[in-house]
């Protein structure tokens, strides 16, 4: 079935070149893709989905289209287009960072290094974290960190191998602990976003920009937490990491419906017309099977987080995937801002993309383009 799978999310990236030209994915609308010219958070997915072809296939045609993709990378960041955010990881990690890995391409590791630098110009030292959102200063966001940042901090502590610079891991790690300590409930839940004093970094509480309300467990948000924690376990070999992660995937497994696959917000009411976020399944798919890595066959959490491996992806596969259609997106019933009325009920290009890499993980042990392999 996961071959299957793949070849059908191969086939629809392969239409899906020719349809979108230039032009990047973002969220779709009645089926089909709003496209964008490279000034979103979320374009480097289709960059690490042109990638991962690449590498399955062997075509020449993902390749020629992924480098086009990071040219267009190395344009946004000359002339900073709309890069004033936190989510630099997810752009250079899945396009730049990934011809590095893919093809040792020097400028390629270049223009990663120089974004990483550009995301360590969001460490606020009076605070003591990364800030998501906005200028420094802004009278709003000043204090603002949200938990998808972890997905961002591989690219520095990749920098911190990279280059030998002690700067980057100090700051990734912060981030991480910051992020533990704050945004972690003690029940393994979490918040989307903690605000601190900007000035001296006493913090002020948790609150949701996307979630049902503040004190709500937003899917997705949970999902970054589950890989992101892995990821930064993988990078600094601290237990505490391995140990959030593991709470927030018990948290995440425990609390599914019976179909195995995410509502929007685990608190929201369900009824017959809750949205679902098969997005944030995909995430915690990917993010499970870099768990397993990390974990010993005789663990007492290897047969649980392999069942719910299992029992998700095999529903994403067969109820949520667009396997079989012609359609552009690889995974129906993705949300993107449900409480904003943005796409509440959609195709995810970042959907996609975790849904290709757990596929591509599992069956031909692709890992992505979080860290060098």
């Amino acid at each position: 079935m996961w071959n299957r799978a793949i070849e059908d999310a191969v086939s629809k990236v392969r239409a899906n070149m020719e349809r979108f030209g230039t032009r990047f994915p973002h969220v779709s609308t009645g089926g089909v893709y709003q496209l964008n010219d490279n000034d979103d958070w979320t374009n480097g997915f289709w960059s690490g989905m042109l990638w991962l072809c690449y590498e399955y296939t062997g075509d020449e045609a993902f390749r020629q289209k992924a480098v086009e993709t990071v040219k267009d990378f190395r344009r946004r960041f000359e002339a900073r287009t709309v890069l004033d955010h936190h989510d630099i990881g997810f752009l250079y990690s899945l396009s730049s960072k990934a011809q590095w890995i893919v093809e040792k391409e020097e400028s390629a590791r270049q223009l990663t290094l120089q974004a990483a630098d550009l995301l360590l110009k969001r460490w606020r030292p009076a605070g003591g974290y990364i800030q998501a959102w906005g200028p420094e200063g802004d009278p709003k966001e000043a204090g603002r960190i949200i938990i998808d940042c972890l997905m961002n901090l591989p690219l520095l502590f990749w920098a911190e191998q990279q280059t030998g610079d002690p700067k980057y891991r100090e700051v990734a790690i912060a981030q991480a602990d910051k992020t533990r300590r704050y945004i972690v409930r003690g029940d393994d839940s979490s918040y989307h976003t903690f605000f601190f004093d900007p000035s001296s970094g006493e913090p002020i509480g948790g609150a949701t920009h996307q979630g049902y309300t503040n004190g709500s467990t937003w899917t997705r948000g949970q999902a970054w937490g589950v890989y992101g924690f892995a990821l930064a376990y993988r990078y600094t070999g601290d237990p505490l990491y391995l140990e959030t992660s593991r709470r927030m995937a018990h948290y995440f497994l425990k609390h599914l419906p019976e179909d195995h696959v995410a509502y929007w917000d685990f608190n929201a009411p369900v009824d017959g017309d809750t949205y679902r976020d098969s997005s944030a399944s995909a995430i915690v798919a990917a993010g499970l099977l870099e768990l397993l890595e990390h974990l010993g066959e005789q663990d007492p959490d290897r047969d649980c987080f392999k069942q719910g491996l299992a029992e998700s992806l095999t529903s994403l596969v067969e109820n949520y995937s667009t396997m079989g259609e012609d359609a552009e997106g690889l995974l129906k019933r993705g949300s993107y801002f449900v409480r904003g009325g943005l796409s509440p009920d959609d195709y995810m290009i970042w959907g996609d993309y975790y849904y290709l890499e757990a596929l591509m993980r599992l069956e031909k042990g692709l890992r992505g383009y979080w860290y060098e392999r």
